[in-house]
């Protein structure tokens, strides 16, 4: 993949200097992304100070950012009008992924307690996933909600593979995509023919369904095809230098990846429905998760190891991530 380094001057980063216009972070490989990127915006730090930032999710309704601090084992609230952060939940199961479903509850996936949950409307929780087939999840990492109500969830394991982001424990069944049915509440088996799924998006019509796989080795993203409760005839969407961790998607079909690399790599790469690299949003730590929001869900809010950041785009995110 081609790329730039990030901004050589650290003070960006440090104090408030001003940023020129275009910002030299956001980069156009393709002419496709050039209407995606407004001029006079800039990336801004919006948060800093915490140990390993994920599963941003907006909530319009009360112009906030939730996300989780995984290490720490809060969940914690960024306000949009005064840029307060304060601690939601803590702890919170080591929670790792986050968005909301159509009535506008929040999903959890939880490392630590190895748990899929619902935060009702009157704030107590429910355990909507903790097992299948009579043995404990691994630990859901990441999750969807589609339209028609279904719950879509990663289930890989990065709780129990040390004490750091959850409790080591034994790996007791293959790691896999789960769906889980509205109304009976049944889990299915989506997807399981990749060694760590871990991020997932939907395509605009839900046709689709983008994974990404990071097992120990070389990593890859693939684009399955929904027939019903499961994806099938997975094939590759994009490889190569670097990796992709949460993603999601514009109402155009364009694939917005939180990306790991190295300097040059780190921040969002951005992608096209064909699986071409069209532009870039550098940033100074490897991100780990993005959403969509702002009163027009026009502000990509990225969540980056100690850090979180945001930009104004003028794509728009799908509803359901």
């Amino acid at each position: 993949m081609k790329g730039s380094k990030v901004s050589s001057n650290p003070s960006r980063w440090e104090s408030s200097a001003p940023i020129r216009y275009p910002d030299p972070d956001v980069i156009v490989l393709d002419p496709r992304f050039r209407h995606l990127v407004l001029p006079m915006a800039a990336i801004e730090r919006i948060a800093t100070g915490f140990r390993f930032t994920e599963g941003p999710a907006w909530y319009g309704d009360g112009r906030y950012l939730l996300f989780s601090d995984i290490p720490n084992d809060a969940l914690l609230r960024w306000d949009e009008i005064t840029g307060a952060v304060a601690t939601l939940r803590h702890p919170a199961g080591f929670p790792d992924g986050n968005t909301r479903d159509r009535q506008g509850r929040l999903v959890t996936c939880e490392l630590g307690s190895r748990t899929l949950t619902r935060t009702e409307h009157d704030g107590t929780v429910t355990v909507l996933a903790s097992s299948f087939q009579n043995t404990r999840l691994t630990g859901p990492n990441d999750v969807v909600v589609a339209s028609d109500g279904s719950i879509w969830f990663s289930d890989n394991g990065a709780g129990i593979r040390g004490n750091y982001l959850g409790d080591k424990a034994p790996k007791e069944m293959p790691y896999r995509v789960y769906r889980l049915d509205p109304r009976s509440g049944a889990l299915a088996i989506a997807v399981d023919d990749m060694e760590r799924p871990n991020g997932l998006a939907f395509s605009p019509d839900e046709k689709k369904l983008y994974v990404v796989d990071t097992p120990d080795g070389p990593r890859s993203t693939r684009v399955y095809d929904v027939e019903g409760d499961k994806a099938v005839d997975g094939r590759l969407f994009f490889d190569g230098k670097g990796y992709a961790d949460g993603i999601r998607v514009d109402t155009e079909g364009n694939v917005w990846a939180a990306f790991s690399g190295g300097e040059g790599e780190d921040g969002v790469a951005i992608f096209a429905p064909d699986g071409t690299l069209i532009g870039r949003i550098l940033l100074p730590e490897r991100c780990a998760n993005l959403c969509f929001g702002g009163r027009k869900r026009n502000r990509l809010f990225m969540t980056a190891s100690q850090s979180v950041y945001a930009l104004y785009v003028e794509a728009i995110g799908v509803a359901g991530g």
